[in-house]
């Protein structure tokens, strides 16, 4: 498999991919399918985020959150990513916003995010998450 050739291409494959992960991690149905490795693998060294909570997470902390809520809905979790948009790039380094809408068990929310990615040619996409800095959103009616 070729990676896409633009460090921006490979954050938005990236981010896609990640969310695809947690649709199928997520849904007890689909949970013993899903390669978790792919997950720890993209999740770069001194990895950090800031869920809408305002909580601040280090890498072993988002990682164990991820793995202890495997199967955690009854296929009714869904994500739609939307309007990944470059916010900054210099050298190996990319910063890009996207929303991130998702519907659990009927409710729906929506957050706007900000990811640091670096170059990494051995993580699943060519990029590892270094940042993430997500915000709440009035969902969407739709």
């Amino acid at each position: 498999m070729s990676l896409p050739a633009t460090l921006f291409d490979r954050a938005s494959a990236e981010v896609i991919a990640l969310h695809r992960f947690f649709v199928q991690w997520y849904n007890r149905a689909t949970a013993d399918a899903a390669d978790f490795s792919l997950f720890e693998r993209a999740m770069g060294p001194g990895m950090h985020m800031i869920p809408p909570s305002g909580a601040a997470l280090d890498r072993d902390q988002v990682i164990g959150h991820v793995r202890a809520n495997r199967g955690a809905f009854d296929n009714d979790f869904a994500i739609e990513i939307a309007d990944i948009r470059l916010s900054w790039q210099a050298g190996n380094a990319i910063v890009v916003t996207y929303v991130e809408k998702q519907r659990r068990a009927g409710e729906a929310t929506a957050r706007r995010a900000s990811a640091l990615f670096t170059e990494n040619p051995s993580a699943p996409n060519g990029v590892e998450w270094r940042h993430l800095h997500e915000t709440w959103m009035q969902a969407a009616n739709d």
